[in-house]
């Protein structure tokens, strides 16, 4: 997922994106924690687009002022 197809989404959408990315990470780190997480750099890519979807917010709650 890219920053510029992020930009397309709503103020909404991006919340909801935000939270079913932070669950996705949740459930990645406990299935690595107990050795059953197979692509260890899913961990990674996560933790990016859940930094994506927080700095696309930031830049419209900016760009709204």
């Amino acid at each position: 997922m890219t920053a510029s197809e992020l930009r397309e989404l709503s103020s909404e959408e991006l919340v909801a994106k935000g939270r079913e990315l932070r669950a996705e990470l949740f459930s990645a780190k406990v299935r690595f924690a107990t050795g059953q997480l197979e692509n260890t750099a899913r961990l990674r890519t996560l933790r990016r687009n859940v930094a994506r979807v927080e700095t696309v917010l930031r830049e419209k709650r900016e760009a709204g002022r």
